[in-house]
Order: structure tokens, then sequence, then C-alpha cells
């Protein structure tokens, strides 16, 4: 695959589970700063950097998910070859993020060439970030050779895709660009702190967290669930569990894991 060799040497791990994350990654960098006057020049604050902090984010952030929940796996991890970089700078003391800087994303990226099929695999996650590097007919093809996979998708999806694949994951902004499929039986809508809806059923958060960052909690959420539904079969133990982790990430700084 595209991109895999890498991280595949990273991440691979003699597990009895084999999980195949597929997607766009990229490197989240967190610059933490001080923020103590405005500038002369114009009316904005003035930044002093304290502290860098960097993750992997995007399907980069779900592997990590993966790994948190169960260090015992064996994940495979497809994804393009170009870097993307998000820079957020925030005020380190109220953690307000000033302003993020997005950086690869100006050319299109490699398209998804696969190398192992995703049959071999006891879970397949797609964290599809709509940047080139899938296509429709690539996620069609994955869904419908996969014995269990999930969706975590950004663009606007048709009815093939949403049932090639065994659950689809969306957030309430999600749902509102594929109203007409976010009732359909496969279709779990996160909803914040409010917990996830689920065939016309809401399953609150049962220890929601106060909120200080929101970044990357929907991977967070796929992962859990994936792996939960891979051991359980149970679509409420997996949406509770899988609220639960959120929760545990959203109360933390930057971009991390349950």
């Amino acid at each position: 695959m595209k991109g895999l060799q890498a991280i595949h040497q990273q991440t691979q791990s003699q597990g009895e589970i084999k999980v195949l994350v597929i997607g766009e990654s990229c490197l989240d960098l967190f610059v933490y700063c001080e923020a103590r006057r405005l500038s002369p020049e114009a009316p904005v604050p003035v930044l002093t950097p304290l502290e860098v902090v960097e993750n992997l984010g995007m399907s980069g952030n779900v592997v990590q998910n993966l790994f948190a929940l169960n260090k015992d796996l064996d994940v495979v991890h497809a994804f393009q070859e170009e870097k993307i970089t998000k820079t957020r700078y925030v005020e380190k003391k109220s953690n307000h993020m000033f302003f993020r800087v997005d950086e690869g994303e100006s050319k299109p990226v490699t398209r998804f060439s696969p190398e192992d099929n995703p049959n071999e695999f006891d879970v397949v996650i797609v964290s599809d970030y709509n940047k080139g590097f899938l296509s429709d007919e690539d996620l069609i093809q994955i869904g419908t050779s996969s014995k269990f996979s999930v969706l975590d998708s950004k663009r606007k999806l048709d009815e093939k895709i949403i049932k090639s694949f065994t659950f689809i994951k969306m957030n309430e902004g999600e749902s509102e660009l594929n109203k007409k499929f976010s009732q359909e039986d496969n279709v779990i809508v996160t909803l914040g702190a409010k917990g996830a809806k689920f065939r016309g059923h809401v399953f609150p958060s049962s220890n929601p967290k106060e909120t200080i960052d929101v970044s990357g909690a929907g991977d967070t959420f796929t992962a859990s669930f994936a792996l939960k539904y891979f051991l359980t079969s149970s679509v409420e133990q997996s949406i509770i569990f899988a609220n639960e982790m959120a929760s545990l990430v959203v109360s933390k700084r930057g971009v991390a894991t349950p």
C-alpha cells in the first residue's frame, strides 16, 4: 500500500486481532504559547511559544487509539505518501486556539493502491478525510471485501457506499450532509456530550467530562466502537464504551488517547 512501510514497521505487533486502518494521515502539532500583550502593529495578541507537542492525526490517531486500547493488536496502516501537517497555536493557560496552519494539502495526494486483501483482517477501519487518497469505488471495494468494517468519512456518501460497510460513523455535521442516509440501520451519529444515536435511540454518555479539547474525539469513538463490537457483537455495549472513551479524551489537551 502507498506510504505503508514507514509506519508499518513501527506499529505492527504479533497480536491475535488483525486490524487494517486505511485513510489519510497527518502530523498534529500543538504549539502552546503565552499571550501577554497586543501587537503595536495590529490589534492581535503576540504569542510566545513555550512548548510543542506532536501526535499522529487523522487515520494515524485511529491507530494510536487502537494501541492505547489494546497493545497486542496486529495493525496495518495504509495512508498517503505526502506529508500533511496541522499546526495549532494555543494559549496554554486557557487552552484557547488562536489559529491553525495546514500544510501539505495544496497538491493532490497519491491514490490508494491495495496490496493486502481486507478479508484477511478481523477489523477494517476506514478513516476517510476526502482529500483524494480514496475514491467512492475504493470505499465500495474495501467495504464489500471486508468481514467487519467501520467507515468514518467526511464526504457525501451514496447508497452503495453505505450498504458496503458494516457500520458508518458520522458526527452531527456529517449526518446533515448525508441526511438521506442518517437513519439507515448501520449508521451511528455521534452527538458530542449528548452521546450517540443509533436506529432512533440515543445512547447518552454515562460519565460526561468537562470538554477541554475535542480534537481527535471522533477517532477515539471509531477505534473504541470497532474493537468492542468485534469482541462482543453488541452495538449497545460498543456505543456505551465508545462514548466513555471519547468522554475521557475531550477532557485532555490536544489530540489524546484514552
